[in-house]
């Protein structure tokens, strides 16, 4: 039997009098066979160009729908001639995905031919990519759990076996910020601030979007009156952050800073409601000008950020942690100037945790394996030579009906998690009347301190009105 939720150690029974029979929660062995299970299958959908030759052909990584981009960045970003990233190659990505790749770079150095060396570079990046999955399916599981019923388990396999997850989870080194990002989320429902405020900077020195949860969690715990605990979170992750960030942010200062210029300059890209605009010349909305793009791109988040805000501090009863990332996270998402098909990885473990209704979530993960199938068809429809054979590819209307039924798809997702914040009663975690909110830490069955109430006139009696 599973050992009851709440019980950070394991069980112990006393057999005989020698041996002891140590019992681990249901979630602990179902979480690492499931990412084990996930990592195998990751990296078998990658053999066609890791062990069959496609990712030395432009189109063919494409056809074989096995494209990486852990193998050519190798080259690109100056590893395999001994660059330190940032110090002798400006790289595009946050420091600690810096680091990894210069650890991984750093275990082949040795490898003396310069094409097995790249493809033992991939294999020692799915190596410590799997430890990530393992750790984030670990930690939601964990905070999963402390809904009870069960739902550690069902946590771990829903993440984990997720479809979407599968596919993308070597295409770059997103596992890594995930990983993280859980484990700041397990760290905070345990009540353990500071370590889920240090987690949390470290993942967003790793992929920004992790910079999301503090956002929800100043909504909540201004709700709450829990700003003493948000501002331990908030201290942690700020040192977290500076603490990896500053050394190299002064004295590597312009290898550093590429990663925000590529941000900033960075056009409409590949999966974005914005690329489907520039495409159909939308007025306004297709501006294909860098600045009106990022005014369009940022004042559309802001403004959703508003409404999120807004649904947090009035909603009948306060929002679960979990939904409000979540949100913040799929409007991001909707209105980022690039979507691409590894971000399916930020946001399985939010679903999986908000709990939305089995049939969006079996949709959107529908959507999200025609889009990447779809995206790599795209780019042999558009790269292929005049003349070439086989696998013609996707065709851009094609294309675009399937980005278009990715966003709708997460549309319908958020949907189903506003109509439970607004009818509590329907939210598959309060239910039961058990629960308030698990994943919560200080926030679970906290009192409200700060609701805004939208009062309306009251109406004049109609003799009064006719007085």
């Amino acid at each position: 039997m599973p050992a009851r939720a709440g019980n950070r150690a394991t069980d112990r029974d006393l057999v005989g009098d020698r041996a002891v029979r140590y019992r681990y929660p249901a979630f602990v062995v179902t979480s690492v066979a499931a990412s084990l299970l996930a990592a195998l299958l990751g990296y078998a959908q990658k053999v066609p160009c890791s062990s069959g030759g496609a990712w030395n052909s432009f189109t063919g990584q494409f056809r074989d729908a096995c494209y990486t981009d852990i193998y050519p960045l190798y080259y690109n970003e100056g590893l395999s001639s001994n660059q330190v990233p940032y110090y002798g190659h400006p790289v595009e990505y946050p420091v600690l995905i810096g680091a990894m790749m210069q650890a991984a770079a750093w275990v082949v150095h040795s490898v003396t031919d310069p094409t097995a060396r790249g493809k033992d570079f991939y294999y020692v990046t799915v190596l410590l990519l799997a430890v990530c999955l393992i750790a984030g399916v670990l930690a939601t599981a964990a905070t999963a759990h402390r809904e009870g019923d069960g739902a550690g388990w069902k946590a771990a396999l829903l993440v984990a076996l997720s479809p979407g997850l599968i596919l993308a989870a070597f295409v770059n080194w997103d596992l890594f910020a995930m990983a993280l990002a859980a484990g700041g989320l397990a760290a905070w429902a345990a009540k353990r601030e500071w370590l889920a405020g240090i987690l949390l900077g470290l993942a967003v020195a790793t992929k920004f979007y992790p910079l999301l949860f503090f956002g929800a969690l100043l909504l909540l715990c201004l709700r709450a009156g829990k700003m003493r605990e948000f501002g331990r979170a908030l201290g942690g992750g700020v040192a977290a952050w500076l603490v990896v960030n500053l050394p190299v942010a002064l004295t590597a200062t312009a290898g550093w800073g590429r990663f925000y210029a590529f941000s900033r300059d960075r056009g409409a890209d590949w999966g974005s409601v914005w690329y489907l605009f520039e495409h159909y010349n939308v007025p306004v909305l297709g501006d294909s000008s860098t600045g009106a793009l990022n005014l369009l791109s940022s004042g559309g988040f802001a403004l959703a950020c508003v409404g999120i805000a807004v649904l947090a501090l009035t909603a009948p009863r306060r929002p679960r942690l979990s939904q409000l990332i979540f949100l913040l996270l799929a409007a991001f998402l909707i209105l980022n100037k690039v979507w691409s098909p590894q971000y399916v990885v930020w946001l399985v473990p939010l679903a999986v945790l908000a709990r939305p209704r089995a049939w969006p979530y079996v949709l959107w993960q529908l959507a999200e394996v025609a889009y990447f199938f779809g995206i790599w068809g795209y780019f042999v429809d558009l790269y292929r030579t005049p003349g070439q054979g086989g696998y013609a590819g996707v065709t851009p209307g094609w294309y675009f009906v399937i980005l278009a039924a990715r966003l709708l798809t997460v549309g319908l997702l958020a949907s189903t998690v506003v109509a439970d914040i607004l009818q509590p009663e329907r939210d598959r975690v309060r239910a039961s009347g058990l629960n308030d909110d698990p994943s919560g830490g200080v926030l679970d069955g906290a009192q409200d301190r700060l609701v805004l109430v939208w009062h309306r006139r009251p109406s004049q009696p109609a003799e009064a009105a006719a007085s």
